[in-house]
């Protein structure tokens, strides 16, 4: 390796250093906190999370979707009963901002899939020359073995791919949670969002799902099914001794992360 390659080599060095430098004090500097925070909670059981008002989260964003034109509102005369109503006075179905719905999740997916591929090439290339501007007779002079014009090159390749991948997934779940209506949308569609906490000795059980729903899917029990919910998203997980055991450490995340092979 020549004196210019080597110079130029330690410079890319001196100029990535810094750059790693900077991503490893971050990724300490995390790490350092959070393992600060929870050896000071040792010992004690995890916090439930206080009840707020969801409109009032720095990340909360209203939903804006197409809406079509809003109707004219119809109301018969001399009839007490108000249309779409469900009760002889008042709907008790959720249908303003600040009402409370419950939402049933009752999941039962499976899946299965198997799939096989299988690839094979091969190729072979020669070539030959026949004049080089009469420097090919000099070419035994350069090479240590005597040289054929006439098979000057040579070229034989080969691949061979086999894959196989299966899926055979099954997931169970059955659960309620009392969702508050956070947003009515022009067309009377509802925005709604669910949080619930369930703490069992040492471990906290987090449930939350948002989505829209619409006033006439909500069955007359107040309750809507979780497939009749549009742009669902629904979270069930957890956090405190258990979920901290079956979480890789910070450093097999981070090598995990950052190992290219």
């Amino acid at each position: 390796m020549s004196d210019k390659t080597v110079s130029l080599t330690r410079r890319r060095l001196a100029a990535t250093l810094p750059t790693w430098a900077a991503v490893a004090a971050s990724l300490a500097l995390g790490a350092c906190g959070n393992t600060l925070e929870r050896l000071k909670n040792v010992g004690a059981e995890p916090k439930l999370s206080e009840i707020t008002n969801p409109t009032q989260d720095p990340n909360y964003r209203p939903v804006s979707l197409p809406m079509p034109k809003a109707d004219t509102e119809y109301r018969a005369a001399n009839s007490l009963w108000r249309a779409g109503s469900r009760a002889f006075f008042k709907d008790q179905r959720a249908g303003l901002t600040g009402d409370i719905l419950t939402v049933v999740i009752d999941i039962s997916d499976k899946a299965q899939l198997s799939n096989t591929s299988a690839r094979s090439r091969a190729s072979t290339e020669n070539s030959a020359i026949n004049g080089l501007l009469g420097f090919e007779a000099n070419l035994n002079k350069l090479l240590p073995n005597q040289v054929d014009n006439a098979n000057v090159l040579g070229l034989d390749g080969s691949t061979s791919n086999n894959g196989a991948g299966t899926i055979d997934r099954k997931e169970a779940i059955q659960l309620k949670v009392a969702a508050l209506v956070t947003q009515v949308l022009p067309n009377g569609n509802l925005v709604i969002q669910g949080h619930q906490e369930v703490r069992v000795n040492y471990e906290v059980r987090d449930l939350q799902i948002t989505g829209i729903v619409r006033r006439e899917d909500i069955a007359s029990t107040n309750t809507i099914s979780y497939e009749k919910i549009a742009e669902a998203r629904i979270a069930y997980g957890g956090r405190g001794t258990i979920t901290d055991v079956q979480q890789p450490r910070y450093g097999n995340q981070v090598i995990d992360i950052l190992y290219p092979f």
